[in-house]
């Protein structure tokens, strides 16, 4: 991946030997391989976070069974204890130790009782037991995925950090009317957003058009594509997930024809962008950094992969 990034980099012709259409379109190239490593860190780091969980309940699931276990033998002690002092219980000791048929009897009960207790006891703290083995064979599978993550997030970082820095520097090179074009967000666009959580969401959505893009930002003050619609949705007390990936799999898929306010359209077949219908025209996202948060046609945002409505 880093080898792609930085063939990418090195290639990027310069901005003197270029139109100015071309420099925005190489700025847009690099913008858009810049989201989607930012996407795969995300992913990848919500992942190590996951599997981090597993292995603390895992081991706290083993603690458990062990001391559950240690509670079961005292018990198998206490009776197999029981079980040899003063007379053996078996069934010709009470036989012969008995004084009368009713001394028979009751001991042989006591007897039966006894060995239904040891009986259930150790079967109760054999399981306990094996529960104990499988927390800690759960535990180790799980701390060896969660160190590959620390690796894999490492990797992606490492890439997208490249990405972004390749993009900020042909940011950079553009003209100041390039960068005016970028930076304007256009009139707001107002709507009467309908009733419900969807129409919460857009209402959160496009109290943010004019704030600023910025890779991986959670917000308040600027926003990623992804936690732009996280963040709208979590004011409307939905939890939804972080990265477009994720997102892309929520609620159920709606066509094109049927979009409605609050439905996340999900674009490219890397599933690495995502904005939120305004109606079945228009769609609010946060696009990529140089350009604020606004309402664009939903058509021309980019390729559609798919189009999930969250609640409804």
């Amino acid at each position: 991946m880093a080898a792609v990034v930085a063939a990418t980099v090195v290639s990027m012709p310069t901005a003197h030997a270029q139109p100015a259409d071309e420099a925005l379109k190489t700025y847009t190239e690099l913008t858009h391989h810049a989201e989607k490593l930012t996407q795969d860190h995300l992913k990848a780091t919500g992942d190590l976070a996951k599997a981090n969980a597993i292995v603390g309940i895992a081991t706290e699931a083993e603690k458990k069974a062990l001391a559950e276990s240690e509670q079961y033998r005292g018990q198998v002690d206490v009776l197999t204890t029981a079980s040899f002092e003063g007379a053996r219980l078996n069934n010709l000791s009470a036989f012969l130790t008995s004084t009368s048929q009713q001394d028979f009897l009751e001991r042989m009960q006591a007897m039966n009782i006894i060995a239904t207790d040891q009986n259930a006891a150790v079967s109760r703290m054999n399981a306990t037991l094996d529960a104990a083995k499988k927390a800690r064979s759960d535990a180790t599978a799980a701390a060896a995925a969660a160190e590959k993550l620390v690796a894999d997030v490492t990797e992606r970082k490492t890439a997208m950090d490249q990405q972004v820095t390749a993009a900020r520097t042909k940011y950079q090179s553009l003209s100041a009317p390039q960068k005016q074009t970028l930076a304007a967000s256009g009139p707001k666009v107002t709507v009467n957003a309908p009733a419900g959580a969807a129409g919460t969401a857009l209402q959160f959505a496009l109290n943010q058009q004019g704030k600023p893009y910025v890779f991986g930002s959670n917000g308040p003050d600027s926003w990623d594509c992804s936690s732009l619609v996280q963040a709208a949705y979590r004011s409307a007390g939905v939890s939804i997930p972080r990265v477009t990936y994720d997102q892309a799999k929520i609620g159920r898929g709606v066509s094109r024809g049927e979009v409605a306010p609050g439905d996340l359209i999900i674009y490219y077949s890397g599933q690495s962008h995502v904005a939120m219908a305004v109606d079945n025209v228009r769609a609010v996202h946060a696009s990529t950094e140089g350009i604020p948060v606004k309402v664009a046609n939903i058509d021309s945002i980019g390729p559609i992969s798919v189009i999930r409505r969250v609640v409804g």
